[in-house]
């Protein structure tokens, strides 16, 4: 497609050249060597069309085209209307300075139409979700009940922690079939992972390269799709911050295992995939006089007390397992609680 456009772009700057050639006033008749100017000036005319026809016709389109793919349909639906607002405005004040003499009355009032058209269009963008709420506040705007807020051009996103990529267990998740959105990683949170992997840190710097590596294996071999933007909220500078304020602007949800950045999402009404809630809910259900098996490994806070763990990492308290400690004992579940840090399980040694 370039190359076409470059070959008309060659043709239309021959036939530019040749039509200043045919003038009646030629700029070559009083030259003293007008048989090698004319070819040189045509020649130059082809190489301008040639080289600058993409840069005015496709190459802006195709730009153009990718910043409405990405842009959400809450910043369409705003830039058209600013647009038009715009417009109208300039319209309004270009009325009485097109009646001001030549030139001002004829190009006046086409720089306020577009200055006006331009600023409206960036205004309504930059407030939309204030727009959004004050449409919803009078009436005119509905949201359904029980509708999904988290889609972006008709397709349910994710964006994705650093936290969630480090974690590596978004990998068997995303292969296992229960998380098939769209997952969505800003380039800021690449930069994190980037500064992680090179930290001094030698256990700082291997959590963040085996973050890049489970990246590139959801890329390669994921079946759910990746995709990394460039958006980059420029309002706020703390990456949790960043990850918030494009979810709410994209209406997608957040993936993480970090506690802090779950409550603030929650708290702004942004719906948050926690691995680690994901991972609990999915531990079996241990109730009081259940009975167990378990290894105690070390002693408790308290004193008498054991600790053990199941297979799924969940930590038993044994009471009165000290003595037990490096033995393999029968245990029966006297109650368990459920933390911000997970499930814990207390129980009782069986008697000998």
């Amino acid at each position: 497609m370039i190359r076409i456009i470059r070959l008309l772009g060659g043709a239309f700057g021959a036939l530019v050249g040749l039509g200043f050639v045919l003038a009646e006033e030629a700029p070559f008749e009083r030259t003293g060597s007008p048989a090698l100017l004319i070819p040189i000036w045509v020649v130059a005319w082809v190489s301008v069309g040639f080289l600058l026809l993409p840069y005015l016709t496709v190459i802006p389109a195709g730009r153009l085209v990718r910043a409405v793919q990405e842009m959400s349909t809450a910043e369409f639906v705003a830039s058209v209307a600013g647009l038009v607002i715009g417009l109208l405005i300039g319209l309004l004040l270009g009325l009485p300075l097109s009646d001001l003499p030549a030139p001002f009355g004829q190009y006046l009032p086409i720089g306020v139409s577009i200055c006006f058209g331009f600023g409206m269009v960036g205004l309504t963008v930059a407030k939309r979700e204030d727009l959004v709420a004050a449409a919803e506040a009078a009436g005119f705007v509905r949201r359904s009940e029980g509708q999904a807020p988290n889609t972006h051009g008709g397709e349910t996103q994710v964006v994705v922690d650093t936290s969630a990529i480090i974690d590596g267990r978004i990998a068997d998740i995303v292969e296992s079939g229960f998380l098939y959105h769209r997952l969505i990683i800003p380039h800021f949170v690449l930069d994190e992972l980037q500064r992680i992997a090179d930290s001094s840190d030698a256990q700082r710097r291997g959590r963040g390269r085996r973050g890049l590596e489970i990246l590139t294996r959801l890329q390669k071999g994921g079946p759910t799709p990746v995709e990394i933007i460039d958006e980059d909220p420029a309002e706020v500078a703390d990456v949790d911050g960043k990850l918030v304020a494009l979810a709410r602007a994209r209406g997608a949800a957040i993936l993480t295992n970090d506690f802090n950045l779950n409550r603030v999402a929650d708290l702004q009404s942004i719906r948050v995939l926690n691995i680690n809630s994901l991972a609990n809910a999915l531990k079996p259900a241990l109730l009081p006089g259940d009975p167990l098996r378990i290894k105690v490994i070390t002693d408790g806070k308290e004193a008498g007390q054991g600790v053990g763990y199941l297979d799924d990492g969940t930590m038993v308290v044994v009471e009165g397992g000290s003595r037990l400690v490096g033995h393999e004992v029968d245990v029966l579940v006297t109650r368990v609680l459920q933390t911000v840090m997970g499930r814990m399980v207390f129980a009782q040694a069986h008697p000998e």
